[in-house]
């Protein structure tokens, strides 16, 4: 929104002596750096105001009044409170020397940079006369960029001696030399941050649009400036693309202070309805819905980019990949784009109907008489593995009475059969596992444990022409699994497990830790996600 305070509330100016040390980011709530900007408040409306002492790095917001730093709403909320206790002192002056008093209304995030106005209670899109905003923005940015080459410095010089990058791992833990970084939670969105970090460890799929250019999305005062989206922007003023291409970048970038979706958020609630507010939701359809609109967005062109530039490059990177999605191919129906057979065959007169359909993933049953099966080292009866899902989703199933086939012989409906046959596999095989299921009043999960490989899924045996396929393009190895905690799909917490050159973490929202293979075949997942096999190597098969 276009906010009318930014005159009377941007004061700062950039410079690196107002500000604390380190990466913005980082900075901690209430620095005593930052100090020197809360004594001007002080001296300003002539009152003490107390000082809030969390130390909390996480969600900095700067004050573009007196540069002072304090957490966000999501975490203790000091960032507002610094703007409620500058107000109260204000209420006592006369109304003309009121208009000319520093508010303290305006403030920006110091990770996403964008900028939030208390009296507004929305973010801030415009300006004031002399570009202070932006000038301080692009400091912080600048500010940002040099502490993380410094970083990154330090990195490489540790990892250069074998024994100083082993004391790194033993020391910190969780922390490596890849630094994964988390995704905060803004309220029941770990359904959203599972889907985002399994993705972002797909390498293909991440780098394309890692790699696309930074566009922008409005014309006119902000054009030739980085936007950030409000809740009060029009459809048309909102891009998935470019918002999913900013949190894909802000990824195993070094940071160890969670990254903040919240503009993607807003898109998602602009764009996808069903996901407005902040119930849980299932992650399965959060990840069809969000595949689905940007392949949308693609195969339209976005943002200045011109729809024959992108399918141009869609066309290169998808080469003999001929799975369509409603319309032209992109990146999605590239890397998650296979086609099923469906044969359905009528038991009266013998006729066979084949279809052919694509999809981004399979859904597949957890077979019934495993359903009590909670554990992998429970003794009653054998455990469920991932073969058995796959081989219920291909057997040859006969339709019940509700879904008789309409036979074009017979002119009637008629009791039928039906088979899948994989026509043609992707490029990241996407496996769902239906854990959630109706009653008569309820939504119940399924806690099946289903045991599944880390390497070498052999989907040879359900191709429809397994001849035509080469010995190790059927071999599948393990990218990353979302897990649901609890009991239902209206509640519990998501987590991922996701493995990045050559180790998995841990991703819980915020917080992400090493584990190790061990951990991750013990989880009872929710979706899997499969990369083809590339390059020979020997490996155990499912």
């Amino acid at each position: 929104m276009e906010c009318p305070h930014l005159s009377s509330s941007v004061c700062i100016t950039p410079d690196s002596a107002k500000f604390p040390n380190g990466s913005p980011s980082s900075w901690c709530c209430s620095d005593e750096e930052a100090s020197s900007g809360t004594s001007l408040l002080r001296s300003q409306n002539k009152t003490m105001v107390k000082l809030e002492v969390c130390r909390s790095n996480k969600s900095p917001w700067v004050c573009l009044t007196c540069s002072s730093v304090h957490c966000g709403r999501y975490v203790n909320g000091h960032a507002k409170k610094h703007y409620e206790d500058a107000q109260v002192p204000l209420a006592n002056h006369k109304k003309s020397e009121k208009q000319d008093k520093p508010q303290h209304t305006v403030c920006m995030d110091c990770s996403s940079y964008s900028t939030y106005c208390y009296r507004c209670d929305d973010f801030v899109v415009n300006d004031t006369k002399l570009g202070l905003v932006q000038k301080v923005r692009e400091h912080l940015q600048n500010l940002e960029n040099s502490a993380f080459t410094a970083d990154r410095h330090r990195k490489r010089k540790l990892l250069e001696n074998s024994s100083l990058n082993t004391k790194l791992l033993k020391v910190n833990g969780s922390t490596t030399g890849i630094c994964a970084t988390g995704l905060r939670n803004l309220g029941n969105t770990c359904f959203m941050n599972a889907i985002l970090q399994s993705l972002s460890n797909i390498e293909q799929f991440c780098c394309y649009f890692k790699e696309l250019p930074a566009v922008e999305l409005r014309n006119g005062k902000t054009a030739g400036r980085r936007t950030y989206h409000t809740r009060s922007q029009g459809d048309n003023n909102v891009s998935l693309v470019e918002e999913f291409r900013k949190t894909l970048c802000a990824l195993w970038q070094g940071s160890q202070t969670a990254f903040s979706p919240e503009s993607l958020f807003y898109v998602v609630w602009k764009i996808m309805p069903n996901f407005r507010g902040y119930q849980q939701q299932d992650a399965h359809e959060f990840m069809r819905y969000l595949l689905d609109h940007l392949h949308l967005e693609l195969q339209g062109g976005f943002n200045g980019v011109s729809r024959s530039a992108i399918l141009q490059e869609n066309s290169a990177l998808s080469g003999s990949n001929k799975c369509c999605i409603n319309g032209a191919s992109t990146v999605v129906t590239a890397i998650f784009g296979g086609i099923l057979q469906n044969e359905v065959n009528c038991l009266i007169c013998g006729t066979e109907s084949r279809k052919f359909d694509p999809f981004l993933d399979l859904s597949l049953d957890i077979p019934s008489q495993f359903r009590n099966k909670r554990s992998k080292n429970q003794e009653n009866g054998p455990v469920c593995s991932l073969r058995d899902c796959l081989r219920s989703f291909t057997d040859l199933e006969e339709l019940d009475e509700t879904e008789l086939y309409m036979c074009h012989k017979c002119k009637k409906k008629q009791k039928s059969t039906k088979k899948f046959w994989i026509q043609k596999l992707p490029k990241v095989l996407c496996l769902h596992l239906k854990r959630f299921h109706w009653t008569a009043y309820l939504r119940n999960k399924v806690d099946t444990y289903v045991e599944f490989p880390l390497r070498g899924l052999d989907m040879k045996c359900y191709l429809l022409e397994p001849e035509n396929s080469g010995p190790e393009s059927c071999l599948y190895d393990l990218a990353a699994v979302v897990v649901h905690h609890g009991s239902g799909v209206g509640s519990g917490h998501y987590t991922a497990y996701a493995t990045h050159e050559g180790r998995w973490f841990h991703f819980n929202d915020s917080t992400v830790t090493l584990t190790d293979e061990d951990t991750v075949v013990k989880a009872k997942a929710y979706i899997l996600f499969y990369v083809e096999r590339q390059a020979k190597a020997g490996s155990d098969k499912l």
